[in-house]
């Protein structure tokens, strides 16, 4: 079995040397052609943008620009019904009530005896007397592990 390569001639390699580089690598016509088709079809594109950009100016005025820093006492309402006309207001209100829920006894489910108790007095009687253990399923007397 022979392990022949195409090797280059000693003037092949000589030549090669003197030049500098290797005159095969790249192809320096099909290069530069490549490079001028790629400017046209820039400036192509950069024309057929700016006359399309131009024809848009002209036929759909814009008006002015937006801008966040209108004047704070123009505002513009949404059309009715308006549902929340305070919305601040209302949040807070809101926050005022589920605070009082947490921090005040009540009734959930007066049948039952199941009451509502603050939070803190809650965490109180958990360090006091700590977690219910759960029955487990086969004897309803014994705890779970």
């Amino acid at each position: 079995m022979s392990m022949d390569t195409d090797r280059q001639s000693k003037q092949d390699i000589d030549l090669a040397r003197s030049a500098g580089y290797e005159h095969k690598d790249a192809n320096v016509p099909t290069l530069l052609k490549f490079g001028i088709w790629l400017a046209v079809i820039l400036v192509v594109v950069m024309l057929g943008m700016w006359g399309m950009f131009s024809y848009f100016g002209k036929t759909q005025q814009l008006g002015p620009p937006a801008s966040p820093f209108e004047s704070a006492d123009v505002r513009v309402l949404p059309p009715a019904p308006r549902l929340q006309v305070t919305p601040m207001l209302d949040l807070r209100k809101y926050r005022e009530g589920q605070r009082e829920e947490l921090e005040s006894y009540g009734w959930i489910d007066q049948e039952n005896g199941v009451v509502r108790i603050p939070v803190e007095r809650a965490m109180d009687l958990v360090l006091e007397r700590g977690l219910a253990a759960e029955k487990a399923p086969g004897n309803p007397n014994a705890p779970s592990k």
